[in-house]
């Protein structure tokens, strides 16, 4: 009787193991790239037509870190500017009044030359990746300025 459970659990352990084989070779390889869009657009968060200047551009990468309870200055962007939200919540509030607020995970594409200014929303540090494209040199934020 012994000798029989023994051959029994080691038939049930062979049996577990040819299935865990199976499977891993069933399973088929991981991709080696893995593409996925997370935008794609022809206008502005606004809805102007998107257009970069003629000519060189200089294409800059930047990560800006806001920390909770953060009000930008009202500013307006001369050129094309792309922001994705690592971490957080933004709002943004056109001139016009309108505002909508990004979350993490959201590509925002900015007006150009639209007053608008940013905060950040909730309790955690807003953390965004920025891709500016001017001109070499370009100022690609005027912030408006200021009544004495």
């Amino acid at each position: 009787m012994e000798q029989q459970m023994i051959r029994l659990g080691f038939v049930a352990v062979l049996s577990i193991a040819f299935n865990l084989v199976e499977a891993a070779v069933a399973k088929e390889p991981a991709p080696a790239e893995v593409v996925t869009e997370i935008a794609r657009a022809a206008k502005t968060a606004t809805g102007q037509p998107i257009t970069l200047p003629q000519g060189p551009l200089e294409v800059v990468a930047s990560i800006y870190t806001l920390a909770p309870g953060v009000r930008l200055p009202e500013h307006k962007h001369s050129y094309q500017r792309y922001a994705y939200i690592l971490e957080g919540d933004l709002m943004v509030q056109q001139a016009d009044s309108s505002s909508r607020v990004y979350h993490a995970g959201e590509f925002v594409i900015e007006s150009v030359d639209r007053w608008h200014f940013g905060a950040t929303v909730g309790a955690v540090p807003v953390k965004l990746l920025v891709i500016d494209q001017s001109p070499p040199g370009g100022e690609v934020t005027v912030n408006r300025p200021t009544a004495r």
